[in-house]
Formats: structure tokens, sequence, C-alpha cells
């Protein structure tokens, strides 16, 4: 029986060896789009439930815009008739929504560029619309009542889902809504990332983000908080990875361990992570297993100190790293500003004045960071060489998840409006 758990042991540490000592590969949102496929941005509305479309790079302009609650009364109906799902349907608007409803969280296009498939919190589910006509292609109702993040197979061919109050990810098959499998996660699954070889699932759960326990001390009433890592294939669960250990060997007792928007470096060796409270990120050493180094970013000085003010926990929600690996972009959310951090040496860059910026991403052409400013309705362009800014696009009433994608090369905008 010893024998047996050693060789099991073994096997999942020689598997997760393998995520990261796999050779770096140029990402495939980088590459040339397909033959008849146009590269763009998708940018979540997620208070008016629209999705912005929008040049990759370049100048950003816009392209078409989405209604992803097409289905919006018949929603309302269902909600409406069942006491429990119009409990909680009121309860994210008052939460997590700030007074509004969440129906636009995350997206991404299928590899042929003709659907658009969308996580819509208060309706707890996923949906695919078609690009054309606007209308809905399937819908999958996730398990509980609130849909979250989602992340992509690097083929394209799969969504993970975060089922946000049923501890619960989805895996859907992103042509048909069939689900493929799920596993279980910690409490409120947050983040979800593929490995880029396809093989393995990182979640990373949040824990209860909406309750006024934010001082240190009662940062154990949050839940059952850690990153849950699974084979793609089976749903399986290969490791679990508890950041309130790592964090205490490296000094940090009084940090949350609620790792939020997180990015791995091109080789995957290194896992750069944000946590509730903290104004800056960690790096964390997949082979070794520790935090190798924390980055501590500027305050705002008009940023209230009172914890219970920052939005859902957050102080700095939005991390993304350019193709090269040497730079990250890093979103100040309760700071108002976003910068670009040299990754070698932690150094930071011009701090970029935005309005509540909710996350970042990589431009089409690896160029720029993309922040959504949901503070001012608009997606910003930081130059990853410069650390300054490019230019701003207005969008829809906050923006949340900017996605890279792909649409059909003639479109603007379904034929429905």
């Amino acid at each position: 029986m010893a024998a047996s758990r050693t060789r099991h042991l073994c096997s999942v540490a020689a598997a997760l060896v393998l995520i990261v000592a796999a050779p770096a590969t140029a990402a495939s949102a980088h590459s040339a789009a397909p033959a008849g496929l146009r590269e763009v941005l998708f940018v979540g509305n997620n208070w008016d439930g629209t999705a912005d479309v929008i040049r990759s790079s370049g100048d950003f302009a816009k392209i078409g815009r989405i209604n992803v609650i097409p289905d919006k009364d018949a929603r309302m109906a269902e909600i409406n008739a069942d006491p429990i799902k119009w409990i909680y349907f009121q309860a994210i608007r008052n939460s997590v929504g700030e007074g509004h409803d969440q129906f636009a969280d995350d997206m991404y296009s299928t590899p042929d560029g003709r659907s658009v498939v969308v996580s819509r919190p208060s309706f707890a589910d996923v949906v695919s619309l078609d690009l054309a006509t606007g209308k809905v292609n399937w819908r999958f109702p996730v398990a509980g009542y609130r849909a979250d993040h989602m992340a992509v197979s690097p083929d394209g061919t799969r969504v993970a889902v975060s089922a946000s109050t049923a501890n619960t990810v989805h895996v859907l098959d992103i042509g048909t809504g069939k689900q493929l499998g799920s596993f279980a996660t910690g409490d409120k699954p947050h983040e979800n990332i593929f490995t880029k070889d396809g093989k393995y699932i990182w979640n990373m759960s949040i824990g209860d983000v909406n309750t006024d326990l934010d001082t240190p001390g009662w940062d154990w009433t949050k839940g059952d908080r850690h990153i849950t890592v699974v084979d793609a294939t089976t749903y399986k669960q290969v490791k679990v990875i508890d950041m309130r250990q790592r964090l205490d060997a490296f000094g940090l007792k009084d940090f949350s361990d609620a790792v939020r928007p997180a990015v791995f470096s091109a080789d995957e060796s290194k896992l750069y992570f944000q946590v509730s409270f903290f104004n800056g990120f960690l790096e964390y050493d997949v082979a070794s297993d520790k935090i190798t180094r924390m980055k501590t970013l500027p305050k705002n000085p008009a940023t209230s100190e009172d914890r219970t003010t920052w939005v859902n926990d957050s102080r700095h929600h939005g991390i993304s790293m350019n193709p090269e690996g040497t730079k990250l972009c890093v979103a100040g959310t309760m700071d108002d500003y976003a910068t670009v951090v040299d990754r070698a040496s932690l150094q930071e860059g011009p701090l970029v004045t935005t309005s509540k910026p909710y996350w970042a991403t990589v431009s089409g052409d690896g160029k720029d960071c993309i922040v959504s400013e949901s503070g001012a309705d608009q997606v910003t362009a930081i130059d990853f060489a410069t650390g300054r800014k490019v230019t701003s696009v207005p969008v829809g009433d906050h923006p949340q998840r900017v996605r890279l994608g792909h649409v059909q090369a003639d479109w603007t905008g379904p034929s429905g409006g």
C-alpha cells in the first residue's frame, strides 16, 4: 500500500513537472488569423448585457456590438417564477453587482468565428450566440445560481466555466454546449487557466468576497480557498495548492490566500497572481512549490484604507504578460491606475491613470496591454515597451472581461441588431 501511494505521488509530481518543462511556444492568440476570419477583441459590458467587438490592435476601432441577453424576457420569467432563483438574482444585483445585474462576465469565440460563448452571472448560465443573427444557439444552466470566469482550451474546442455558488467547474463542448465533465473546487471558484498543451486546468477559488469581515484577523471566515489542478481529459484532481501555507512560509501571514487573476510565464514555470486586498502581486515557482518574489505597487493616496469599500475584496484585479515574457501589466483596480512592470527587476513603469480598471489582456499583435476601465466605460491600450498610454476606446456600461477571438472577415454585427 505504501509503495502504491509512493508511485502515485511520484506520478503526480512528474505530471506537474511536465507542465513546466514544455518548451515555450508563441501564444496562438498572437498568430495570424485563419483564412476568412478576422481577429478581434470582445469587450463584455457586464451591466448593460452587451459586448463590443473592436479591432485587436492598431487603433482598436469598433467593429460591431452584440446583445448577449436576447432571451432576457424568458430568463426573467423563469427567475420570477422561482422564489429561490429570485432571491439569488437580487442578491447578485445588490452584492457583487453593486446594484446592477451582471449579464456579461466572460466570453470566447468558436474556432470558426461564427459564434461567441458568454457566461452570464445573473442568469446562472452559459450561452452560445450566433454572430450573424444574434440568436441563441445553445444554453447551459450551471449548477447553483451564478456563472463566473471561463477559460478556453488551446484548440478552442472546450470552455471551462466556474459555477461560483456550487463550488464546481463545468467543462463544455464549445460547439454544442454539451458538458464533457466537471470537477469540485474550493469555495467560490473564480479564475480558470488551461495549460498551453491543453492537458491541465488550474482553478482558483476566492471564497466569500461580499462580507465586511475584511481585516486579517477575520480572514478565516472567508472560506476554503485554494488552487485546484485537474487533468483536462479525465477531470480528476492532480494537485491542490493551498496558498495559505506558501504565504505563511514567505512571511505573509496577514495576507489573504484568495488567489485572484493570474498569469503563467511563457514556459509555465512561474505563476504571477494577485490576492484579495493587496496592491501588487506575487511570483510562485511551480517546480519548487514556493512563493519566490513579491511586488508591492504604489498606493493611490485618494484610495480609502477602509477595506469594506473595496469592490469584492479587490485592491488590484487584472494581470497579463507580453508574448516575450518580459513585461507584466497590472490593473490597479481600487487605486485607479494601470502599470507595466519589468518581470526581471519588478520595477514598475509610469502609473497610467484609469478609472477602476477591472481586467488586463494583450493586444492581437502583442505590443499593447489592454485594460477595461469599468469606471469610465472604455478600454485603454498601454504600450508594453514604454508603459505609456496609446489610446482609449469608448464601450458599454461597466466593461470587465476582454478576450481575443475571431469573427468572419466581413462581420460588422448581427443582422438583428
